[in-house]
Order: structure tokens, then C-alpha cells, then sequence
């Protein structure tokens, strides 16, 4: 069953393809945004964005490669597929190298294409989910709490954080052991993951 509750983003720079894409992906009641380039979406993109992306390889201006990159830069987490000739099969897989989760080749064959972007909603609404946890986790820290994981992340050692907030070190890593336990992470690589999606997440509400 396709999730209504998200986004199908287009960007193609013939109209035809945009204009049948968006038709299809309307007759199943999904929302839809069309893009004539990647500029275009880039002016509107955030962190925020739920959905898909789905992007013709060869446009003018900026390439749906040179998109993926740019998008990887600022930490994308919107899935994105490539619709390719067969010729620029060579360039799908650079794109799917650089972050692309799939691709397309023309002619589209529409009910492939539904089933694809299905799984790739679906994935993306465990994402969301995901992220609703952390946040979830981080309303369970302490304000000391908070401030000894954001200096963590910071990269600060032990020694340092009790300097700059001026408690002894079985304090910080008494504080540490439980911002571990309370935030369900593994290791320290999986907290400071959580806690960098958690402020990108935040920034982009900021109004």
C-alpha cells in the first residue's frame, strides 16, 4: 500500500515526462511537486523533506549526478531515483555510487515505477520514525545531560568536558553512561549520529 502522506518529488526538464510522472503518481492519491531543474529544487530543498526524489540523469545546467552530490553534501536523507537512457547507464551507477538508491531506464514502465517508489516511501517513513525516537530519547537527558553530549560531540575528550563545566571525571563519564543507556546507543560513532540528525532536524524547524 503506498504512503499517501508523502511526497513525490520530479525533476525533469521536458514537460511531457513531468506532466505524465506527476499524472501517475496522482491517480494513486500520492502528493506531487514538479522541478523543471535542479536548481529549482535545490532553492526549496531541506532536511525536513518527506518522500522521494525522483530525477532525469541528463538535464541542462546541473546533471542529476551533480544534484546527488551536491545534495550528500548537506546530509540527505531523501531517497532519491534516477530515470536514465539506456546510453547514460554508465552515469546511473556513478549516481547510485554517489547516494542514488535506484535507476530507471526509459521507457518507464509505470507500474514498476509505483512499486519502486512504494518500497522507497515505505523505508523512508521508518526514516521519520527513526528520527522521532532520537528526539523521543533526547527529552529524557538532563540539562547537564544535554550539555555534556553536545561537548561529546564537539569531539571534547573527558578531561576537557570537566574543565569546561567543572565536575571531576566520574561525574562526566557517570553522565556519560547514562545519556548511553537513556539514548539507546551502542557505541559513541551511534550517539553522535543520533544527536547530528537530531540538530539538523531541529534547525530546519527553526522558522
Amino acid at each position: 500500500m503506498l504512503d499517501t502522506t508523502q511526497t513525490v518529488f520530479i525533476i525533469d526538464d521536458e514537460p511531457e515526462v513531468s506532466e505524465a510522472l506527476q499524472w501517475l503518481f496522482e491517480s494513486v492519491g500520492l502528493q506531487v511537486k514538479a522541478y523543471r531543474n535542479a536548481y529549482e529544487f535545490l532553492e526549496q530543498y531541506h532536511a525536513n523533506m518527506r518522500g522521494c526524489l525522483i530525477s532525469d540523469v541528463r538535464m541542462p545546467g546541473m546533471s542529476g549526478l551533480e544534484l546527488i552530490e551536491k545534495l550528500k553534501e548537506q546530509n540527505n536523507l531523501l531517497p532519491v531515483i534516477i530515470i536514465t537512457g539506456y546510453g547514460d547507464v554508465p552515469m546511473a551507477i556513478r549516481a547510485m555510487k554517489a547516494g542514488a538508491i535506484d535507476f530507471i531506464l526509459k521507457p518507464v514502465n509505470d507500474q514498476n515505477l509505483l512499486e519502486i517508489v512504494q518500497q522507497r516511501l515505505n523505508q523512508s517513513t521508518i526514516q521519520n520514525t527513526w528520527v522521532k525516537e532520537i528526539s523521543d530519547r533526547i527529552q529524557t537527558l538532563t540539562e547537564r545531560e544535554i550539555q555534556v553530549i553536545k561537548l561529546i560531540v564537539e569531539g571534547k575528550l573527558n578531561k576537557e568536558i570537566c574543565y569546561e563545566l567543572s565536575i571531576s571525571r566520574s561525574t562526566v563519564e557517570a553522565h556519560r553512561a547514562s545519556i548511553m543507556k537513556k539514548m539507546k546507543a551502542k557505541n559513541l560513532a551511534q550517539l553522535i549520529k543520533m544527536y547530528v540528525r537530531f540538530q539538523m532536524n531541529e534547525e530546519f524547524r527553526m522558522p
